[in-house]
C-alpha cells in the first residue's frame, strides 16, 4: 500500500468534497510514511484578530495547485517522500492547556514513527505542544523562526500561555537550545525598549527586519547554519513575516514586511539543515483577500519546506 502519493489532478473531480494538502491521501496509518501534513485549528491564543482556526482548511484548498517538482532544488518531493494528510488534531476552543495536552497526545505516535510533521495552524500558541512532542524524541531543538514578532513575552492579558509567549515557555521548558536558534524578520512597534532584550537574554539570535534585508538570503543562511550545525531543527513560519500587502489574512499584521519572493529566497537558502518538523501559523482566512493570497502563501511555504526535507530526509 505505501508509499503514499498525491492524487493525480485529473482524479480530483471525483473527490470534490475532500480537501487535503497537495491532494495527498488522508491517511492515519503511519507505516511507510515520510511526511504528514496536519491541521491544528485553534486560535484561542490570539491577542487581536481571531480566525486562524480556519487556517488549515484554507491552506489545504490553496495547496491544490501545487505541483510535485521543485525546479530550483531539482527534486520531486512526492517521489522523494511518501506524503499523507493526517487530518486535523483535536483541540478544545477556549482552553489552551487542554488543547496542548490533546495536541501532544495526537502528535506522539507521528513523532515516534519518525514522520516529518508539517503543521498548519492555528495561532502561534500551538507551536509549544509541537515542540514538546518533538523534543521528547530529539532533545532540545534548534529553532529557525521567520516572524514579525519574537513571541517571548512573559505573559499577555495575564496569561502564561498565549501566542506571544510561546518561545519564552519553550526555552524555559528546555525544548529549545536558544544558542542554536535564530529569530528573523522582527519588526513593528513594541511596548518598551527592552522587549527584544528578553529574547537575547534567553540566548536567541535576533535579526530585525532591517538587518535581515542587509544580510540577504545567503548571508542569513550562513548565519543559521553556523548556529544550528547538525542539531535537529524546527522551522516555524508566522505568516505575518510577510508584509500585509502580500498576506493580509493574519491577526497581527505589521507593515514594512517581506514579499513572498523574498520569503521564498530565505527558505531556499536553508538547504542542508536537519529539519525534523515545521509549521505555518496565523493564517486567518476571514481577513484574507478575495484570492486567498495569504493561504496560498502559506501552502507554498510548506511546499518549500517539504523540498528542503526531501533534499535531506
Amino acid at each position: 500500500m505505501p508509499p503514499y502519493r498525491p492524487l493525480d489532478a485529473q482524479v480530483i473531480p471525483r473527490f470534490a468534497g475532500i480537501r487535503t494538502f497537495m491532494r495527498a491521501p488522508h491517511v492515519t496509518e503511519l507505516e511507510g510514511v515520510d511526511a504528514a501534513a496536519l491541521g491544528i485549528p485553534f486560535d484561542t491564543g490570539t491577542s487581536y484578530r481571531s480566525g486562524p482556526r480556519f487556517g488549515p482548511e484554507a491552506i489545504r484548498s490553496a495547496s491544490a495547485l501545487l505541483r510535485p517538482y521543485h525546479p530550483v532544488h531539482a527534486v520531486n518531493v512526492v517521489e522523494a517522500l511518501s506524503i499523507v494528510d493526517y487530518g486535523d488534531l483535536p483541540v478544545s476552543p477556549g482552553d489552551i492547556e487542554r488543547t496542548y495536552a490533546q495536541v501532544e497526545d495526537a502528535l506522539a505516535p507521528i513523532v515516534d514513527a519518525g514522520v516529518f510533521t508539517l503543521a498548519m495552524g492555528g495561532d502561534h500558541s500551538v507551536t509549544l505542544p509541537e515542540l514538546r512532542a518533538l523534543a521528547r524524541r530529539h532533545g532540545p531543538l534548534a529553532l529557525v523562526q521567520l516572524d514579525a514578532h519574537a513571541d517571548t513575552w512573559e505573559s499577555y492579558f495575564g496569561q502564561k500561555y498565549f501566542h506571544g509567549t510561546t518561545f519564552k515557555r519553550a526555552a524555559e521548558e528546555g525544548l529549545l537550545d536558544p544558542a542554536a536558534s535564530v529569530q528573523a524578520g522582527i519588526r513593528g512597534s513594541v511596548y518598551a525598549e527592552t522587549d527584544l532584550d528578553v529574547s537575547r537574554e534567553l540566548g536567541f539570535t535576533v535579526i530585525p527586519s532591517e538587518e535581515l534585508r542587509a544580510l540577504g538570503a545567503e548571508g542569513y543562511a550562513r548565519l543559521v547554519r553556523e548556529r544550528v550545525g547538525e542539531r535537529p531543527v524546527f522551522l516555524s513560519f508566522d505568516v505575518d513575516f510577510l508584509d500585509p500587502a502580500f498576506a493580509p489574512g493574519t491577526g497581527t499584521p505589521e507593515i514594512a514586511g517581506f514579499s513572498t519572493a523574498e520569503a521564498v529566497a530565505y527558505l531556499r537558502a536553508l538547504r542542508g539543515i536537519r529539519l525534523v518538523g515545521c509549521d505555518v501559523v496565523e493564517v486567518s482566512p476571514p481577513y484574507d483577500g478575495a484570492g486567498q493570497q495569504t493561504a496560498l502563501a502559506g501552502a507554498n511555504v510548506l511546499w518549500e519546506v517539504l523540498a528542503l526535507r526531501a533534499l535531506r530526509p
